[in-house]
């Protein structure tokens, strides 16, 4: 029998993650810091150890109190511009912290390692859909955090025999149950949502973009599809990742393989809510690329996943755990 650490599994993706493994009947312990996660969010049954990624006393009494056999690693510091103006905050967070995750692995001898990326490791692609050999040229602090969290998986994969898989998230969204709906103020569609209640107009950030209306182009994926890409890579670490992948390792880009403008989402958004959401047109955010979504013949072909999910979905799951809070 397995057992997986969720890191960050009182957030809003690591509940999912939870979820979805125990559905799958994994065995799951959780440790979060609350920091940003929610005990509300925990099922009843699962072990929680409070305690963050850089203690490794703590990470390490979990890994040999609960026999865990593999680790997801999704506490981490996620706000591309807070990362510009903080970097040095980011890289304690996300770089030292899972420096420290990783020797305590080592230590205790857990060999499978499940890594939560970003598309921000690629930046501005050079063509879409962004393939995993793309070039990575992050454009902020928290997406080269990501690069190098890359790194030192691969590295340590190569030293070690650690099996690993790094899932590279595009815009994640939506909420399998309304009680595990998503809080951030980063995210568009919470963003949406905040600005109608407080009743104010929706922003779209530039409509002079060289894409067909003139907004941003992003890869939206439901949240829940996300979760179930992550028990694919459980499985695919569980196997044995070295006859997919010489270096016992791989970064997989997980997304739907569309892309979809802040406009058209803006558009889905009123058609669910049955009304106009009436949203203004702003300047140009710093950083944003013009396009960007994702090729996933890698995550069929190596996970045998792909999303089932349309945006649509994703809009009114979020919508409805948006209202269940009101």
């Amino acid at each position: 029998m397995s057992t997986w650490l969720v890191t960050g599994g009182a957030g809003y993706i690591g509940a999912h993650v939870v979820r979805e493994l125990i559905d799958q009947g994994i065995d799951v312990v959780i440790l979060d810091d609350f920091s940003a996660g929610l005990r509300s969010r925990i099922p009843g049954g699962v072990p929680v150890v409070e305690a963050d990624v850089s203690n490794g006393g703590a990470v390490q009494n979990a890994l040999r109190g609960f026999n865990v056999t593999g680790v997801i690693h999704l506490a981490a510091k996620k706000a591309a511009g807070e990362s510009v103006d903080m970097p040095l905050y980011y890289y304690r967070e996300n770089v030292a912290g899972l420096v420290s995750l990783l020797e305590s692995m080592q230590v205790v001898g857990v060999k499978n390692f499940v890594y939560s990326s970003s598309a921000a490791v690629y930046g501005t692609p050079r063509s879409n859909p962004v393939k995993e050999d793309e070039p990575l040229l992050p454009e902020s602090p928290y997406g080269e955090t990501k690069v190098i969290g890359e790194w030192l998986s691969r590295d340590l994969a190569k030293s070690s025999g650690m099996n690993w898989v790094a899932l590279r998230y595009f815009n994640v969204a939506g909420a399998a149950a309304d009680e595990l709906g998503d809080n951030s103020v980063n995210n568009l569609i919470p963003m949406v949502f905040r600005a109608l209640e407080n009743g104010e107009r929706p922003q779209i950030f530039g409509d002079d973009y060289s894409t067909p209306d003139g907004t941003c182009i992003r890869d939206y994926i439901h949240v829940q599809d996300l979760a179930a890409a992550h028990v694919a890579a459980v499985g695919l670490c569980e196997r044995g990742i070295g006859s997919v992948d010489p270096t016992v390792g791989i970064a997989v880009n997980v997304g739907r393989g569309q892309g979809v403008s802040v406009r058209e989402v803006m558009d889905v958004v009123s058609e669910v809510i049955g009304r106009n959401v009436n949203a203004e047109v702003v300047g140009r955010r710093d950083g944003d690329p013009a396009e960007t979504y994702a090729n996933v013949d890698l995550s069929r072909r190596v996970l045998g996943w792909s999303a089932s999910k349309d945006l649509s979905a994703i809009v009114s799951s979020a919508w409805s755990a948006w209202q269940s809070v009101r």
